[in-house]
């Protein structure tokens, strides 16, 4: 396994920041205790089983092939009738006894793994759960964790989307003038792969996994060598191997899921910005939205790895859902602009190799978009369970951290039953904005 530097959260991580002229210390405290109501006596919540609302939802239960149960349920309109989710004055009660349905449910199906949740609506935390379970820090196994809100927790592939913010901010900045620039300007060291094939491959063919470079990553194990993601960690220089890659496709015309495609562009935001990522991730992102405790894991060169090496705790991860959802606000100020949280999460390919019956998901720049799916999202996806949903329909965001990385059930759960099944029932317990 290639050798895993780690940063440290906030200011530390590097020893660049120690001499960074605007780094501040990083606060051991965190703010704000779990409410008692959502906390329960071992810091866990309580909840419904996800995974069989969603299919049940579906009529599916009886010949799910994943799920453990396999057990008919109350259709989940029924379920929630009798939750008692009407208008009036009793709704709020209501609501709470669905969230409270949903919590002990989890704790109830621990194959679900899940390892936390935090529901933020009209920007107020109205549900926070925690639960015990084995975890590890990118394949090395940290064994039975308890967590917490100050326990960082692997985002996985959510990297690739916070990749997609600071790519905002370095357009902001004009670091980044176009996203029509080919993505070989930035690497002219390549003198030999400096083709007219390859100088079609933009900006915006990286942002949107359309580079047309062959990668082989979501149909493999990441345990597999022959894995793309797995592979480019492994190789001498990694931004040669994805830019030598064979192309497969013309450029912006085929969708293919490319951690390799996230790599070139967080080093294109290092190169324009002249600032190592993770520093002007913490100066321009993490900073602003008082983000301090955070770790980003880093390869044997020392360079973030930055489609799937982040690390912060879920409330963290909450606020950069709030961020997407405020169009770049936050605390009356714009970190972001509108214009690029608006491209970023707006369909610019319809995606491929979904599970049958699947609502169609389009990918926007490093972020998943379900405009289509009942109930809509925009979200922030990664390997394990790692979700961060956005609802602006109800003006909710939805945090989940779980740890199926490599799981038998991995592939029908992390790519449809936890994508639709927990965010599904939980928008159905929250009013409308």
């Amino acid at each position: 396994m290639p050798f895993r530097a780690k940063s440290r959260p906030g200011c530390q991580q590097t020893a660049h920041l120690s001499e960074w002229p605007n780094c501040k210390a990083v606060g051991a405290s965190v703010s704000g205790e779990i409410e008692g109501a959502s906390a329960g006596p071992e810091g866990n919540g309580a909840g419904v089983d996800p995974t069989v609302v969603a299919l049940t939802l579906a009529g599916a239960v009886r010949n799910c092939p994943v799920h453990p149960l396999r057990t008919p349920l109350l259709s989940i309109f029924a379920a929630f009738l009798w939750l008692g989710l009407t208008s009036g004055d009793g709704a709020s009660g209501a609501r709470n006894a669905a969230l409270e349905t949903i919590h002990k449910h989890i704790l109830s199906d621990r194959t679900l793994a899940i390892h936390a949740m935090v529901v933020v609506q009209r920007g107020r935390t109205i549900a926070e759960w925690y639960f015990k379970g084995e975890d590890n820090e990118r394949g090395e196994p940290l064994g039975t964790v308890q967590f917490g809100a100050d326990v960082l927790h692997d985002l996985r592939s959510v990297s690739k989307s916070v990749v997609s913010l600071l790519f905002g901010a370095a357009m902001a900045d004009g670091a980044i003038k176009s996203l029509d620039t080919p993505v070989l300007d930035y690497f002219p060291e390549y003198t030999d792969l400096q083709t007219a094939e390859r100088r079609r491959i933009r900006l915006r063919d990286l942002l949107s996994m359309t580079s047309g470079l062959r990668w082989n990553e979501s149909g493999i194990s990441y345990a597999d060598p022959r894995n793309g993601e797995t592979a480019m960690d492994a190789a001498a220089d990694r931004y040669r191997y994805v830019l030598s890659r064979p192309i497969d496709a013309a450029p912006g015309t085929r969708w293919n899921y490319s951690s390799g495609d996230v790599a070139l562009i967080a080093a294109v935001i290092a190169r324009a910005t002249k600032m190592p990522l993770e520093i002007f991730a913490f100066e321009k992102l993490f900073r602003p939205l008082g983000i301090e405790e955070w770790d980003w894991l880093k390869d044997q060169k020392g360079v973030p790895i930055s489609a799937s090496g982040l690390r912060l705790t879920p409330r963290e991860m909450a606020k950069l859902g709030q961020l997407v959802l405020a169009r770049g606000r936050w605390g009356g100020n714009q970190v972001l602009p509108a214009a690029w949280v608006d491209a970023a999460t707006s369909p610019h390919v319809t995606t491929s190799g979904l599970p049958a019956g699947a609502c169609e998901l389009s990918y926007g720049y490093f972020f998943w978009l379900g405009p289509r799916c009942t109930p809509a999202f925009v979200a922030a996806m990664g390997l394990g369970g790692q979700r961060i949903y956005v609802s602006r329909a109800h003006d909710a965001v939805v945090v989940i951290n779980a740890g199926l990385y490599n799981g038998p059930v991995l592939r029908p759960f992390a790519q449809e039953v936890d994508r639709q099944g927990i965010y599904r029932a939980v928008i159905a317990a929250l009013p409308p904005s």
